[in-house]
């Protein structure tokens, strides 16, 4: 027998020997189960979250491909459900894998019990915020404040100007807003205090004209009713309104102007658009009627006096 088989042989039996040791069996028995259970837990972790993505855009494809101009209510709450069904069943894959690790490992449950009792009270103080997050996310979504694609106004504790733009993402923990100049605004849901959806079911656009005091009131206003009864059949506005605008008179006199009110109901999100088109068919109707401007009294200016409750929005829109 040569040296080589002599050592063949001799590393064949420790090889041997390890894994009937208790270090080989600890790796069989137990390390290998563990490994499977990460590997499995991961796997299926991504795989989750590939659903949820493949899901979110099948309905957003759906959208895209249809003529709708806006998504439905149920396309943006589907969405929304779509997303914190995959976070809340990876938390719960996460929790079933180390209950499992914990088992392969024969951790005793008992010895367990005062380690975790001052951890959930130092959780309980630090964590308070996270909780708060999550109850308000849950309840956000169940009562359908907002959904993806939805245009909103965000007021947020400790913050003066709201946080407005479309929603991209709405999670239980946090909403994500993209504003007008491509912005992307991560904000924890408890801390929003007050929620304007600019974009719900349907909007309205309002528009305040400014004539100066010596116009004659009722030219203007037929001018102005002309205007509205033909919006309708306005190419850029007939599928964008849901019903001909409506003049409702003399919002306020000032010194040397009167604002009359001018309002139109829109599809979701699209007044600021309803809203220019109708101010440039305002101008040219009060200047081929030959009203003054309340400036110089040459040249008509009609201007958007926008509603407070939209006030931020249309800014960000202009």
């Amino acid at each position: 027998m040569t040296n080589s088989t002599v050592l063949a042989v001799s590393f064949a039996d420790r090889w041997h020997d390890f894994w009937l040791g208790s270090i080989g069996d600890w790796i069989l028995v137990r390390g290998v189960p563990i490994a499977l259970y990460l590997i499995g837990g991961l796997l299926a972790a991504r795989f989750i979250n590939w659903g949820a993505q493949r899901i979110v855009r099948r309905i957003d494809a759906e959208y895209r491909e249809s003529d709708q101009l806006v998504r439905s209510e149920s396309a943006k709450h589907r969405q929304a459900v779509a997303s914190v069904i995959s976070w809340v069943t990876v938390a719960l894959l996460f929790v079933i894998v180390m209950v499992q690790v914990t088992t392969l490992l024969a951790i005793p449950v008992g010895s367990l019990v005062a380690p975790a009792a001052v951890l959930g009270a130092a959780l309980g103080f630090g964590a308070q915020r996270v909780v708060q997050d999550l109850l308000s996310g849950f309840f956000i979504i169940t009562e359908k404040q907002y959904g993806f694609g939805d245009l909103v106004s965000l007021t947020v504790a400790s913050i003066n100007d709201p946080a407005e733009g479309t929603v991209e993402d709405v999670t239980l923990r946090v909403t994500r807003l993209r504003s007008t100049e491509g912005e992307m605004f991560t904000i924890p849901n408890g801390q929003i205090v007050k929620t304007v959806n600019l974009s719900k079911d349907w909007a309205r656009a309002v528009i305040d004209i400014p004539v100066p005091t010596s116009a004659d009131l009722n030219q203007v206003n037929d001018v102005l009713r002309e205007v509205a009864e033909k919006a309708k059949e306005d190419p850029a506005l007939r599928d964008l309104l849901l019903d001909a605008p409506q003049m409702m008179g003399v919002e306020s006199i000032e010194l040397d102007t009167m604002n009359l009110r001018m309002v139109a109901r829109t599809l979701p999100g699209k007044q600021f658009e309803v809203g220019r088109r109708l101010r440039v068919l305002v101008v040219r109707a009060l200047r081929r009627a030959g009203v003054a401007s309340p400036t110089d009294g040459s040249t008509p200016m009609v201007e958007a006096i926008v509603h407070p409750a939209t006030a931020g929005g249309a800014e960000q829109q202009k």
